[in-house]
């Protein structure tokens, strides 16, 4: 009778442990903003994401006057902070373009792009130069460390 009962709450509690990993790392609409001390990677579909790309198409726009869809290679968020690295792409998939980051802050309930870093391979200055993401730091008082690549 005892050995039922385990395999029955057996699965339940799988269930239960696999969710939670799963979910590590990641985050709902807002649960990274304000007092959450790790950095969390906010799940497809969620406000939060939505409004962090919103916030991206909306500058490539502006700067080149183009439609974009966002394939994330990676999302970070913590303290109203954003590390984004996107691939772009036109909205009828026919056009890839090159490499989109940002960083972005949260001010005021709304995301806004704060830097893109240049892409130039020779220029000491931008992405691939050693001491980029400490430069990147020093500039913006709060940024917090854990969203960015290790260098």
């Amino acid at each position: 009778m005892k050995i039922k009962r385990i395999c029955r709450l057996m699965p339940a509690s799988f269930f239960l442990m696999v969710a939670a990993l799963a979910t590590t790392g990641q985050c709902d609409s807002r649960e990274a903003w304000g007092a959450a001390p790790q950095a969390c990677t906010p799940v497809p579909g969620s406000a939060e994401r939505r409004e962090i790309l919103d916030a991206m198409r909306k500058k490539v726009k502006e700067l080149h006057a183009i439609d974009v869809i966002f394939v994330v290679r990676t999302m970070t968020v913590s303290k109203g902070w954003a590390w984004v690295h996107t691939l772009p792409r036109s909205k009828d998939g026919t056009r890839n373009y090159e490499d989109f980051y940002a960083l972005l802050y949260r001010e005021q309930g709304r995301w806004a792009v704060v830097e893109i870093p240049c892409t130039e391979p020779d220029n000491s200055d931008c992405i691939e130069s050693p001491g980029y993401f400490k430069k990147l730091s020093a500039r913006f008082s709060g940024l917090p460390s854990n969203i960015l690549p290790e260098e």
